[in-house]
């Protein structure tokens, strides 16, 4: 499947213009009420037929950056602002480099908790190997 650059991760393009609710939550092995969540939430916007739920384009490769968002572990609160920050006037510059941005704060963050993860692992065998007289 080819793929386009879109926003700030590459998104496999589709053939189809709209997509329904069972075809999206199938695509990205999510639940139809997690869809409907993220609308409620307002990270999407799917047009309605009746009860009808019709994705647009821009509905599916947000769900996509949604949920790249959440796998590198932004709340969703925090992948809606960096969402919202797409500008099509810029070709998307800005939200690229604020996502860069808070993905090298994260990384930080990461790091100083697997440096203070990894000296309570130091203290417990050293506590460990004291109890058994080593």
């Amino acid at each position: 499947m080819a793929s386009r650059s879109v926003s700030f991760i590459d998104i496999p393009t589709a053939q189809s213009q709209t997509f329904g609710i069972a075809e999206l939550a199938r695509e990205f092995d999510v639940t139809p009420r997690a869809l409907r969540f993220y609308e409620e939430e307002g990270l999407i916007a799917p047009t309605r037929d009746g009860a009808t739920r019709i994705y647009s384009r821009r509905d599916r490769v947000r769900v996509a950056l949604i949920l790249r968002g959440r796998a590198m572990g932004f709340s969703l609160d925090e992948v809606g602002e960096l969402l919202n920050l797409y500008d099509p006037t810029d070709g998307g510059a800005r939200q690229r480099a604020v996502v860069a941005q808070r993905c090298r704060a994260k990384a930080d963050d990461l790091h100083r908790q697997l440096a203070e993860i990894q000296a309570v692992i130091q203290r417990l065998i050293d506590f460990a190997d004291q109890l058994d007289g080593k």
